[in-house]
């Protein structure tokens, strides 16, 4: 239920002379591009580009406000933002569950002790669509999650019409989903997170 351009462009002012500024004199400007962990801060502007991207599409939000908050409380390492100059273009947000396929109750629950990263959402801002920004995103979150220990593999559900988007991202189709929103059936898709290890020793994690 979950479904960026690649390359970070710069303000006006880093593409100023630098006699333009004082000789030594630092500038403070935000971060062209940045991904980081999502906080409970980040709830308000999580929720609106999510409602825009799915309100239209199939009626509801897969995360209403109080459940963002929720889990980005709980398990703020399971978030990844897209943040350009400041602005939150892109998000995932993810908790842990401790059975092999999904159930009803992984829709609303973090089971710390479990080993699959149930991915809730993936949204974009309506400006930055059709930018490649979601494949870009996820790419950067499977990394995030080779870094964690304790994660083995990655689940989430989706529509059939996104199926082959997450199979671009290197998830395989495990069947039906068994959980149901309304009349709405699911697909239920897995990746496995392979060499968390070597990736911790290599990539400074």
């Amino acid at each position: 239920m979950l479904t960026l351009s690649a390359l970070p462009f710069l303000k006006p002012a880093q593409l100023r002379s630098p006699r333009s500024s004082p000789r030594g004199q630092r500038r403070h400007t935000l971060p062209a591009s940045e991904f980081r962990c999502l906080s409970p801060e980040d709830a308000v502007s999580v929720f609106e580009i999510e409602r825009e991207a799915f309100i239209s599409v199939s009626g509801d939000c897969p995360l209403h406000l109080d459940e963002i908050r929720h889990f980005l409380n709980l398990c703020p390492e399971l978030s990844l933002g897209w943040f350009e100059e400041g602005r939150l273009v892109a998000f995932i947000i993810g908790s842990l569950w401790d059975q092999e396929r999904l159930s009803q109750a992984a829709l609303t629950l973090h089971k710390p002790q479990g080993t699959a990263v149930h991915i809730h959402v993936l949204a974009v801002h309506r400006t930055f669509r059709q930018q490649g920004k979601g494949s870009i995103l996820m790419w950067r979150y499977l990394q995030h999650l080779r870094c964690l220990p304790f994660a083995r593999r990655a689940l989430l559900m989706c529509e059939d019409f996104l199926v082959p988007f997450y199979q671009k991202c290197g998830f395989k189709a495990l069947g039906p989903c068994e959980v149901t929103v309304g009349d709405m059936a699911f697909v239920e898709m897995q990746h496995c997170v392979r060499g968390h290890a070597f990736m911790r020793r290599n990539s400074g994690c």
